[in-house]
């Protein structure tokens, strides 16, 4: 006996004998050995048969033994319980049927054992794993293969239960397509399936079969794909039908399983409402410079011809997951290839300026001075002290968060109003609140489009409005006096006078009372809050505000709420959501702030909030857009406290004002012998306000030349955030970075005697200021502009990226580049970073890596961090590079400018679900932390490591490489919601695990035939369907042959 060759494996042997085999015997056998192979074996052994061709040899075989003039049902029926088995893991399995005509001989076969329940059950799974493919379910439909199924089955009977839920499911599966979808509509079949749902839903807890029930509700789901489904569903009843039989799934325990997908049917199925407004534009709009509206044209016209259908949304699903590996760069020459600098060489030296470390000549060493100021004529001017320290300006505006009033500052008598105060309550807060006014009832001077706006307000102006104050601001001392708590780093008169120059263009007068207050993290853990859906009479529908100058980006909220009950729930619901998942469905809840919890000492931003859902509505846009679909969040509130007056808002609000006024506290507050802080301005944004940059590193230890070439040669560390106004999240990371940076820890100093960093807190203030969720004021998402940002639309990202090009030109290209973001479908805390090789791997290419060179150090940071941060997850992290954000500042400063860790962090607005944040929601204290956190890895880079504590640290991080397995990327910057989606527009798909279970039951049952012509009367085959057998989860297809 000769053994086989060393190339071929006994899988292949095992195949090839299958394909050829002259036997009965022989076949069985062989079908038997891969059986077990099948049953026992892992997802990645099963997909290895299925790369060795296991499909295909299985597809030969029956196409061999089916075509014969009398097919031997011995052979046949465990062949295909095998095929229904392994096909419903072969996404290509269709394709490969249709191509050995396959498909076909099923459906012939079908017709031929309808009166055997067991070959007929066969028959029906391998039909509907063939139905995966289009073509192929367009092809059996084609042949009359929608009637042939739907005959088969019938009103409620206790006869056959494998065989007709496997013909429902086969039924349901070859309504994946359009012409399908549509033959059944025309053919009436719409009614005849609700009244087969009506009878068996009647029966169907004493007879257990409830699983059939599933499957009718989601032939009805794929039917309804379509405009004209819909309607014949809605013509037929099927909305009145599923109102009541869920009433009744409502009083059995047993039934409960089918009310969601039932529930589901009914919401997809109403009519679309146009949401109550006159217009889906924002109802703010800004003049692009250079532009004749504001407003771009693809938002301005409504299409008329377009036709909204779930069944478009749905494949637009299906094409996303299955175009991902698509999406990666598999082009070499363009993953290693630096693009030429979009601008010329000569516009660089500007940037000098934001590099005072290299100019500054610390003259002031050894003397004990004040914090410095100005070091450069081209760093912190007069005007941008002013901007810091002045309390007023004729220039009022708000930040996002702020107070929607035109109510304004009370000529009344200033002693009266400020007696009042000692006595203030939150019930109180409407009468008293001009205090929050930021002064006289100015709006905002916008920008024109010829030209523009200073960024600051000169001095002058200033004193003119002192007198104006004089009232407010005794009014705040004895309200600050009375009530106030001492709150790290914010200065509420400070940050009122921050807010006073900032320029929005609603031109909001008043500030929100949390904003002006001040945030004290909440003490202990919040968990995560458990979902009772419940009905509640106190009901107010909200609807958000889009972006500037856009019709769309909807999913942020801050708004304010008084004159409330105490103990009497409200329900709040948010009914224009564009998010197709939310975390508000696992858990997580919006904050509250209260203003009499805070006046008692207790200034919290609170999680709260019952009874949440996050879930697709009825709702479509005014006009306009007339494919977008949108959500509702709802959530119910119990107010403590009577009259009070609350702020709700997504996620922990962080203002631009805030930012300003914290730089400043933080300016005042660091040791001037230790640390250099130095806060410039990196450019005006399209509203005229200042986008704030910040160095941070230690002061030498004296003018010695040494020491002065230390500094001047320091690695430079670049981090940023806050692109996307709705991530505020990234601000609360950025605020602990900074406060980090400048603390006295140990390990703080190391960094600033190892790194110069340069910090960017907020890339988009106009769109903080003005509220928007992820555009600026030009509607564009400015993490998408980073290939070749516009100077006028886009300075934040065009300047920020000429610093970069700056540091690359004079040899110091950042040794890390970190763009700070938030995400709201996925928990935890992770990292995005870049890697050819990786890139490569996960897309297939065929492009060889093994002699490819790459530094593996993009992965040194996450790893550290794995073990260093508590809401870290370094299985989340993912370093691949996609066409998709190939103009996003991690791709681009990667490609563009060679950095190796270029890096975005996301931070989660929900919480963690591994480590000992499990379970728990996190707050700004963890994200805070998380920010210094990340400071302690960059420990991990430095080249020249001398300071105990940091060789401390570096010694706890070992070189084990951790299990990691890349996730799929996901659209706006959000990998996918890893939790089932329980208010999806779909009936869940069959369970693969119930498939295989069947198909066992199906196997084991007794033969039905009687003789060996098979002629014989046809058993009944009942029992629980789509419950797994105890003896069937590994049984063998069949006995062994004799």
């Amino acid at each position: 006996m000769t053994a086989p060759p060393s190339s071929s494996s006994g899988l292949e042997v095992l195949l090839s004998t299958l394909q050829n085999a002259g036997d009965v015997e022989s076949t069985i056998n062989i079908l038997n050995v891969l059986d077990e192979l099948l049953s026992a074996g892992t997802d990645r052994r099963i997909h290895y048969m299925i790369t060795k061709g296991c499909s295909e040899a299985l597809l030969t075989a029956l196409v061999n033994t089916g075509r014969s003039f009398s097919p031997n049902f011995h052979l046949l029926l465990p062949l295909l319980h095998l095929l229904a088995k392994i096909g419903h893991r072969d996404r290509r399995i269709g394709v490969k049927a249709e191509d050995a005509g396959a498909a076909l001989l099923t459906l012939n076969l079908l017709r031929q054992n309808i009166k055997y329940a067991r070959r007929a059950a066969a028959c029906l799974w391998v039909i509907q794993v063939f139905s995966s493919s289009v073509s192929t379910a367009n092809l059996i439909g084609e042949n009359h293969g929608l009637e042939t199924v739907y005959r088969l089955i019938p009103h409620f009977t206790t006869k056959h239960l494998h065989a007709i839920k496997a013909a429902v499911d086969a039924f349901a599966a070859l309504l994946c397509t359009k012409a399908n979808v549509c033959s059944v509509v025309s053919k009436g079949y719409v009614a005849g399936l609700l009244r087969l749902y009506e009878d068996w839903h009647a029966k169907a807890v004493q007879h257990g079969a409830v699983a059939i029930c599933h499957s009718l509700l989601r032939c009805l789901h794929k039917v309804t794909h379509s405009t004209a489904g819909r309607q014949a569903f809605v013509s037929q009843g099927g909305i009145r039908l599923l109102y009541g039989t869920t009433q009744t799934c409502l009083l059995s325990k047993d039934l409960e399983s089918l009310v969601e997908p039932s529930v589901q049917l009914m919401r997809k199925c109403l009519t679309k409402t146009p949401l109550p407004l006159t217009s889906d534009r924002s109802a703010y709009s800004f003049p692009m410079p250079g532009r004749a509206h504001a407003v771009p044209a693809m938002d301005a016209e409504p299409d008329e011809n377009s036709e909204e259908t779930e069944e478009d949304d749905n494949e637009a699903e299906d094409s996303k997951e299955a175009d991902f590996d698509e999406d990666l760069e598999t082009d070499l020459h363009k993953l290693r290839l630096r693009p030429d600098p979009d601008r010329p060489k000569e516009l660089l030296p500007q940037y000098s300026r934001l590099c005072p470390e290299l100019s500054h000549d610390f003259q002031e060493l050894g003397l004990c001075s004040e914090p410095e100021k100005s070091s450069a004529a081209s760093s912190t001017s007069d005007g941008d002290a002013a901007l810091l320290n002045g309390s007023q300006s004729h220039l009022s505006g708000t930040d996002g968060g702020w107070s929607d009033s035109s109510t304004s500052s009370s000529a009344s008598d200033p002693m009266g109003h400020t007696a009042a105060l000692a006595q203030l309550e939150a019930r109180d807060f409407h009468s008293h609140r001009s205090i929050l006014s930021t002064g006289p009832s100015f709006r905002t001077k916008v920008r024109e489009a010829s030209g523009e706006a200073p960024c600051v307000q000169s001095g002058e102006d200033q004193d003119e409005e002192d007198a104006d104050e004089s009232h407010h601001g005794s009014m705040i001392d004895r309200l600050l006096e009375k009530h106030g708590v001492c709150i790290p780093h914010h200065e509420p008169k400070l940050y009122r006078a921050a807010a006073a120059r900032t320029k929005s263009i609603p031109g909001f007068s008043l500030l929100a009372f949390p904003d002006f207050w001040g945030h004290l993290p909440t003490p202990g853990h919040e968990p995560m809050a458990p979902r009772k859906p419940n009905v509640q009479r106190w009901e107010y529908d909200l609807i958000l505000n889009a972006d500037v100058n856009s019709s769309q980006h909807t999913q942020w909220f801050y708004f304010e709420v008084s004159n409330m009950v105490a103990e009497v729930p409200y329900r709040f619901n948010v009914i224009n959501c564009e998010k197709s998942n939310s975390q508000f469905n696992y858990g997580m809840q919006p904050v509250l702030y209260s203003v009499t919890e805070a006046l008692e000492g207790r200034p919290h931003w609170l999680r709260t909030g019952t009874e949440i859902c996050y879930f697709r509505n009825h709702f479509c846009p005014a006009r306009g857009r007339r494919k977008t679909t949108f959500y509702t969040l709802t959530f119910t509130i119990t107010f403590k406290h009577n009259e009070d007056v609350c702020y709700l808002a997504y996620h922990y609000p962080y203002t631009y004002s805030a930012l300003t006024a914290h730089l400043k506290v933080l300016q005042n507050s660091v040791d001037p012998a230790k640390v250099f802080f130095q806060q410039q301005v990196l450019c005006c944004t399209l509203a005229g306000n200042p986008c704030p940059a910040v160095t941070i590193t230690a002061r030498p230890a004296s003018r010695g030349w040494k020491d002065m070439h230390q500094v001047r040669n320091r690695p430079c560390i670049v981090l940023t955030g806050r692109v996307h106004p709705g991530e505020s999240n990234a601000s609360w990371v950025m605020k602990g970075t900074l406060e980090f940076l400048c603390s006295s820890d140990p390990v703080a100093q190391s960094l600033r005697e190892a790194f110069v960093f340069k910090l960017i807190p907020m890339l988009n203030p106009d769109g903080v200021v003005n509220g928007t969720n992820r555009c600026d004021l030009s509607s564009e998402d400015l993490n998408r502009q980073w290939s070749k940002p516009d100077p006028v639309l886009c300075p934040t990202i065009y300047h920020t990226k000429g610093l970069l090009y700056y540091l690359n030109s004079i040899g110091r290209t950042p040794l890390v580049f970190c763009d700070y973001h938030g995400h709201s479908r996925k928990k935890n805390v992770f990292l995005y970073g870049c890697s050819v090789k990786e890139t490569l791997w996960q897309s297939g290419s065929a492009v060889n890596t093994v002699g490819l060179k790459e530094d593996p150090g993009y992965r040194t940071i996450p790893k550290t961090l794995d073990r260093l941060a508590p809401a870290f997850s370094f299985n989340s992290c993912n370093y691949l590079v996609e066409k998709s954000r190939s103009a996003t500042a991690r791709v681009v400063v990667w490609r563009e400018m060679g950095v190796l860790r270029s890096y975005t962090m996301e931070s989660t607005h929900n919480g963690c679900d591994q480590g000992i944040y499990k379970g728990l929601q996190t707050g700004t204290k963890e994200l805070q932390e998380m920010g210094g956190k990340f400071c302690h890895s960059l420990l991990s880079v430095t080249k020249d490591v001398k300071s105990l504590d940091s060789q401390r640290l570096i010694g706890h991080i070992d070189n084990d490489v951790l299990d990691h397995k890349s996730h799929n990327c996901f659209e706006d910057d959000e990998p996918p919601c890893v939790e089932q989606i329980e208010y999806s527009a779909d009936c869940p798909a069959p369970n693969g695990a119930d498939l295989d279970s069947d198909v066992n039951a199906n196997a084991t049952a007794a033969d039905e035939e009687e003789d060996n012509d098979g002629h014989g009367e046809a058993k009944v085959c009942s029992g629980g369907v789509g419950r797994a057998l105890q003896s069937s989860a590994r049984g063998r297809l069949f006995p062994p042959a004799m």
